[in-house]
Parts: structure tokens; C-alpha cells; sequence
């Protein structure tokens, strides 16, 4: 880097926010140009979000009165006996089910909301 340009760093360093302010607005107006324009597609450059496409099923919680049914539905859900099933509705949060697919999670929350369990999908 030129010592100029190394110059303007260091002075530019020393100003405050608001004559950092005014010394853009009127760098945009000497120029004709603005930095919000010049920001944007940097941001819009960024790394694509990739679209999740596996998804853990987690009983956050139960109706009371509806324990019974969800113990069921766990039991159908994981193949555990029933101890183990009480076990895991009990100590709820309790992952039922990792790295699924959207659909299938999204069949398995149903079906213990339907019976009163509460999930999440994570």
C-alpha cells in the first residue's frame, strides 16, 4: 500500500462517528454515488443459506390428562418397551427421532399433537 493511502487510514481512524458520517455523505455527493449501493450486492454476494433437510423430533412436553395416549404414540414411534417410553414422555424434552426427513417429521409431530404431546422439530 502507497504511504498516501496509508496516511488516509490513519487519519480517517482519528475521526469521530459523526465526521465519519459527513465525510461519506459527502464523498456520495462529490461523486455521485452511495455507499448503501455499494454495500448491497456484497451482501446479496454472501454465501447461499442452505435449506435444511434433516430434522430431530423432540417431545417438548404433554397434556396431562393425555399422558397415557402419548406413551402410546412414543412406544409406536422409538420401538421402546413401555417403561422406557414413560420414561422418555416423563423427561420430556426427550429427542424421539434424529436426522429425519422434513415430511416424515413433519407426520410425527401430527400425530402426537394429535394425542396431546407437544413437539418441536429441530
Amino acid at each position: 500500500m502507497s504511504e498516501k493511502i496509508t496516511a488516509m487510514i490513519e487519519e480517517i481512524k482519528g475521526l469521530t462517528v459523526l465526521e465519519l458520517s459527513e465525510l461519506v455523505h459527502a464523498l456520495e455527493e462529490e461523486f455521485g454515488v452511495s455507499a448503501a449501493a455499494m454495500a448491497a450486492p456484497a451482501a446479496a454476494a454472501g454465501p447461499a443459506v442452505e435449506e435444511k433437510t434433516e430434522f430431530d423430533v423432540v417431545l417438548t412436553g404433554f397434556d396431562a390428562a393425555a399422558k397415557i395416549k402419548v406413551i402410546k404414540v412414543v412406544r409406536e414411534i422409538t420401538g421402546q418397551g413401555l417403561a422406557e417410553a414413560k420414561a422418555t414422555v416423563e423427561n420430556a424434552p426427550s429427542t424421539l427421532k434424529e436426522a429425519i426427513s422434513k415430511d416424515d417429521a413433519e407426520a410425527l409431530k401430527k400425530q402426537i399433537e394429535e394425542v396431546g404431546g407437544k413437539v418441536e422439530l429441530k
